[in-house]
């Protein structure tokens, strides 16, 4: 099942590229065992949201994916 990851901010940098393709399991805590410790920590972190297919996640933990989403992982802005 292929799903888009789009890596957002300083996420891209960690992920060494601001999208991947994989093929990935249907939910939460397997998207994140297909990802490298340290980004997979990152992106687990409460302030990082998500958005699968354009429309933010409340509860990322409950995630189910489908084949063909596309998640964005939006990390924490700051700035004035």
């Amino acid at each position: 099942m292929p799903v888009r990851l789009v890596f957002l901010g300083k996420l891209a940098d960690l992920a060494g590229g601001g999208e991947r393709e994989l093929d990935a399991a249907t939910g939460w805590g397997a998207l994140l065992t297909t990802l490298e410790p340290e980004l997979a920590a990152e992106v687990a972190c409460e302030r990082v949201r998500v958005a699968v297919n354009g429309t933010l996640v409340a509860d990322k933990r409950t995630l189910t994916l489908a084949d063909g989403d596309e998640l964005a992982f939006l990390p924490p802005v700051s700035g004035g």
